[in-house]
């Protein structure tokens, strides 16, 4: 039973559809705010505020305890918050015009009417299955709450061979996962890469880490059907007729708003499918706010309203939301900037902001420099490989985006990167920040400051860039590599470059013609340019560095589509740089 207490006249009541992220958030802080407000959240689940981006370690078995998932309980919403959560009740229907809901009792078939002063909607999304044969055989999951983590546990007890479809974030934590528990697993992603809104030098480090573990990857190949015998899945088969054994498929190919409540109700959806917003999130209705992965948010690079199906905006957003429910006011909604990352077995990759490509997309006169360094000082043991993309506009030397990949420091990266575009910093200011520096935990000039260096160069023409994936057929390419390095990792699409040692440049500059269009490499840019300044002030009238040197090139010019696995090679050892520290 729920405890009550006399109401003040004018406490509103607030009704929360949905009672995980968004919902949950909404609905605490809105109890903070106003103690005298009348809260009821509906879930139609039997679960509240769980933590459902920890679903697939406990899958896997790196998280033991069930119970961690669970953050609150309706118990503890009533308890502490004198909160009515309301577990299995299914909120079908709006009516604006009398301010109230119809809600089904999912267990016993019950409807009844919910009257509303403010009605929050943060109805989430349903993961995408596609129309084809055998989507609802036994043995096809999807994975967004506690009721699919649990169906995939009891389904992988006889399980050997599993199918992910789809490369995203979850298909790649579920691949992971899987393997940890000791079942052979194809991964089958329609685009040509994993991961596919990260630019294609970032996700190509996470190929070779997942075939490395033993994940074969099926890469721009679609799904035609999945087979089944008895109803209980047995394969997947490709579009190219490519037959995969499988005895548990897990779809992993996105996730589609919940807003038929919404679009019933008459509200206005926009132009990404997600209910429009403003900026305190009220819909068009002023009395109905939404957040959560149905809502559409401020998008930080551009200032488009986006669906940004992402935790930690929607904890944020509801938070807001609940407060102006309760009281009528509130600061205004944070932009989304779409931060993320992953990891996959030893490596990590994330964004925050735009890729190269999306800022090009969205109209930005864009530019990148990719750095290879390490995440602390490679003198200190333990350094491991980190690789940054940073993408700036040409002209304002604004920040738009970063990407980072490696073993170890990529989140620290992203959030330092994060932190800069939500205040709309330049390179001149990720140059200047003055971040914690030990041996153990970074170096002098961190990879971020490096990486803000070489924008300035190349913004000031000191040594203009060139990006890893461009053609170099025109070019006057030289390498000043040692002899070694080369035949450990070619410079991929360049038989023409011409090799000369760094420390040899100076005396054999008379091989070279300073009147060609000239791209010097190395392993990881740093050797590049030096050797750029070298050229440049001998008389070379247009000499560039090519981004990233040849380990980002190797990268992003291994074009995959189920090629066979792309030789392992890593980012730079801490024998190729110069550290300075």
């Amino acid at each position: 039973m729920v405890a009550t207490r006399t109401q003040a006249p004018d406490s509103p009541k607030i009704l929360i559809v949905g009672g995980v992220a968004g919902g949950a958030s909404a609905a605490a802080r809105a109890r903070r705010v106003n103690e005298h407000a009348r809260i009821i959240m509906f879930e139609r689940d039997p679960y509240v505020s769980f933590a459902n981006c920890g679903l697939p370690y406990f899958i896997g078995g790196e998280i033991a305890d069930r119970a961690q998932l669970l953050i609150a309980t309706p118990e503890l919403f009533r308890d502490r918050f004198l909160i009515d959560a309301r577990i299995r009740h299914e909120v079908i229907a709006i009516h604006r015009a009398t301010k109230r809901v119809m809600v089904k009792n999912l267990d016993t078939g019950e409807q009844y009417g919910e009257d509303y002063d403010k009605l929050i909607l943060s109805p989430g999304a349903a993961p995408i299955v596609p129309p084809i044969p055998g989507a609802t055989a036994q043995g096809v999951f999807s994975l967004r709450n506690i009721g699919d983590m649990d169906r995939i546990i009891a389904g992988m007890t006889h399980a050997k061979e599993a199918v992910v479809i789809g490369a995203g974030y979850i298909g790649l934590e579920a691949a992971e996962q899987f393997v940890h528990r000791g079942l052979k697993v194809t991964v089958v992603e329609l685009q040509d890469q994993v991961m596919p809104f990260f630019d294609r030098e970032i996700a190509e480090p996470l190929h070779r880490e997942s075939e490395r573990n033993g994940v074969r990857l099926e890469l721009g190949r679609g799904v035609a059907a999945i087979e089944e015998t008895n109803g209980a899945v047995t394969g997947v088969t490709l579009a190219d007729g490519t037959r995969l054994s499988a005895d548990l498929v897990l779809m992993s190919i996105g996730v589609r708003p919940n807003v038929a409540l919404a679009v019933d109700a008459g509200l206005t959806i926009g132009a990404s499918g997600g209910i429009a917003t403003d900026a305190y999130m009220r819909t068009s209705d002023p009395d109905i706010y939404a957040v959560g992965d149905a809502a559409e948010y401020a998008f930080g690079p551009t200032g488009a309203r986006l669906r940004v199906p992402l935790a930690g905006i929607a904890n944020r957003t509801g938070r807001l939301a609940g407060e102006h429910a309760a009281t009528g006011a509130s600061r205004p909604a944070p932009a989304a900037w779409s931060t993320s990352v992953v990891r996959v077995f030893g490596y990590a990759a994330g964004i925050a902001g735009l890729s190269l490509r999306a800022a090009r997309q969205a109209g930005f006169d864009a530019r990148a420099v990719h750095i290879v360094s390490y995440h602390h000082a490679s003198y200190y043991p333990g350094a491991a490989p980190i690789g940054i993309k940073l993408v700036y506009e040409t002209g304002s030397g604004r920040v738009l985006g970063a990407q980072v990949v490696g073993a170890a420091g990529v989140d620290k990266r992203l959030d330092v990167v994060a932190t800069l575009i939500h205040f709309k910093g330049t390179i001149e200011d990720l140059g200047e920040l003055d971040l914690a520096y030990a041996p153990p935990f970074g170096s002098a000039k961190d990879p971020l400051h490096m990486a803000a260096f070489v924008a300035q160069n190349d913004l000031d023409g000191l040594a203009p860039l060139i990006q890893p994936d461009a053609d170099l057929s025109a070019f006057q390419v030289v390498d000043v590599r040692e002899a070694g390095e080369l035949e450990e990792l070619p410079l991929c699409d360049a038989p023409h470059a011409k090799h000369i040692r760094l420390d040899d440049l100076r005396d054999r500059l008379g091989e070279l013609d300073p009147a060609l269009p000239t791209v010097v490499s190395c392993r990881g840019g740093q050797r590049a340019y030096a050797a750029v300044r070298i050229l440049a002030q001998h008389g070379f009238a247009q000499v560039y560095n090519l981004s990233g040197a040849a380990a980002m090139r190797d990268f992003a010019l291994n074009r995959r589509s189920g090629a066979e696995p792309a030789t392992h090679v890593d980012l730079p050892r801490p024998e190729h740089l110069v550290d300075d520290a």
